[in-house]
């Protein structure tokens, strides 16, 4: 087992050029991880995106929310999607970048001006749709990547242009694989 190693906030500066260049309208989805259980992850060649479970055989439905009153999944936080560009530049090692704890992971800008809430994307046979809810790090995404990496997505330009990423549901039920390509649609971003 080799030694996790953190990057601290210069080397992870280092890497804002390159996630500033992201494409815009269109971006490689490549990666799509499954959550089976807590703490538990599937990466996934590909999957079924439901308007109903989100990421078919995810635990987002059966694992609820603290922010909703009865404790039931938050249909606006079906979705959690992370840049291809900052989970690689955190995680530091490709085999980590799922553990960041999101189901997809696109090679796209997810600002918000760039993607506002209400903002659809098609993905593969599917269609997401942006929401408004905020991602942010926790205590889970410290510990696996270090305190800096949490400022670094969490302060300042990685806040401002949703580095941690964004929340989206399901709009249209479809399949979806690694190297499909999500285009925006519809919606305030367009």
């Amino acid at each position: 087992m080799t030694d996790i190693r953190h990057l601290n906030s210069e080397e992870l500066e280092q890497g804002l050029d390159h996630i500033l260049q992201s494409p815009k309208d269109e971006g490689v989805l490549e990666l799509i991880v499954r959550r089976p259980d807590e703490d538990q992850r599937e990466v996934l060649a590909a999957g079924r995106l439901d308007t109903e479970q989100g990421l078919v055989g995810d635990n987002w439905l059966a694992r609820g929310s603290r922010h909703t009153p009865d404790g039931a999944a938050d249909p606006e936080m079906q979705l959690n999607i992370m840049n291809t560009r900052v989970v690689a530049l955190v995680a530091d090692d490709p085999d980590r970048r799922n553990l960041a704890g999101d189901q997809l992971y696109i090679d796209m800008d997810l600002g918000p001006e760039n993607l506002p809430p209400g903002t659809q994307l098609e993905l593969g046979e599917a269609i997401i749709e942006v929401t408004a809810p905020p991602h942010t790090g926790c205590k889970k995404f410290a510990a696996r990547f270090g305190n800096d990496a949490v400022i670094f997505v969490n302060a300042g330009m990685g806040k401002k242009l949703n580095f941690r990423g964004i929340c989206a549901k399901v709009v249209r039920t479809g399949d979806i694989k690694a190297g499909d390509i999500a285009r925006k649609l519809q919606g305030p971003g367009r």
